[in-house]
């Protein structure tokens, strides 16, 4: 298959790319290799996958359309799978138009061309952020999600809502992924799990936001990517719209204060904790139902908390502590 793969310098879609050519796929990858957060280590990503034959990259900016329009004229996608987001929840309230720009300009422009060269399925990047301060303990793909708490899971759920309407009026089978907290090696500065890890192995103190009364549905990179692959071969040609919504997490929350005692095993020292209340934008807690896609395709994440901020602190150490 020939695949595009927008945001392929990105965590999850620098993963996402490397996976599909390990499956004998032919990738092309565009990024904007935006400034949001240190875009050396973008550049480290792109490096491993510029190694790889059967990719090609393209560093555009998507919320031109002139340029996302030149991309798909230069050859046929089977699978458009659209990853390339302004990221971050506390961000959105900060730089607005970046979320404007990129999660709703963006997206569009790569529908419009969707619609016009009609590749065999369009998989997009959604967000947990869209079931808001849900009070309910597992969050399911029928729940509400009419009050998103941030900018960027606004942006989300609009993509959602544009992309069933596409399906609609088109018939382009289009599925919507809601990932759950991913976190592994090379991953986002700007997350939790990497900032900790960087000041407590430097002996900086960290946040604990909601004086550490939070729970997060974890989600280790390579049980997403396995979702995410996998979603690609189950086009939603089966419904009347061909458009679906699925979670992809780890059905299994982590309270903060375990979270952060296993990041402390891992580094081999104490952190030292500010305590702060709730962050604007901020939810409580997260945790998938993943039953949907466990009946499609077959997701079954397997990795634990403590194995994947292994992996991840390994990592660090290595690119970081060399």
């Amino acid at each position: 298959m020939r695949v595009l793969v927008t945001g392929a310098a990105g965590f999850i879609g620098a993963n996402v790319a490397r996976a599909l050519i390990a499956s004998g796929h032919r990738v092309v990858g565009v990024d904007s290799i935006n400034d949001y957060y240190d875009p050396g280590l973008k550049h480290y990503r792109l490096a491993q996958l510029n190694e790889l034959p059967g990719f090609q990259f393209y560093q555009r900016d998507l919320s031109d359309g002139a340029a996302v329009a030149d991309l798909f004229s230069r050859e046929a996608f089977d699978w458009v799978i659209h990853l390339a987001a302004q990221a971050g929840v506390r961000y959105s309230l900060e730089n607005p138009q970046a979320y404007v720009s990129s999660n709703l300009m963006g997206f569009q422009n790569i529908l419009e061309q969707v619609r016009v060269h009609e590749p065999e399925h369009f998989i997009f990047a959604s967000s947990s952020s869209v079931y808001g301060n849900s009070t309910l303990s597992v969050f399911s793909e029928t729940d509400s999600t009419d009050d998103p708490v941030s900018l960027y899971a606004a942006t989300k759920k609009s993509n959602e809502v544009v992309a069933h309407s596409y399906a609609k009026l088109y018939g382009i089978p289009m599925t919507g992924l809601r990932f759950f907290t991913v976190y592994g090696p090379a991953g986002r500065p700007d997350m939790a799990y990497f900032s900790f890890t960087h000041n407590i192995l430097n002996g900086l103190p960290i946040k604990v936001f909601n004086h550490g009364n939070l729970e997060r549905d974890f989600t280790y990179v390579d049980d997403i990517v396995d979702g995410v692959l996998s979603s690609c071969h189950h086009p939603p040609t089966d419904l009347d719209i061909p458009h679906r919504i699925l979670n992809l997490g780890n059905n299994k929350p982590e309270k903060l204060s375990h979270f952060i005692e296993t990041l402390e095993s891992l580094c081999g020292r104490e952190a030292k904790k500010e305590l702060v209340d709730m962050q604007p934008g901020d939810v409580h807690r997260t945790c998938a139902n993943i039953d949907a896609a466990q009946a499609l395709l077959g997701f079954n994440p397997s990795t634990s908390i403590e194995q994947g901020l292994e992996h991840f602190v390994s990592w660090y150490r290595s690119y970081y502590l060399k």
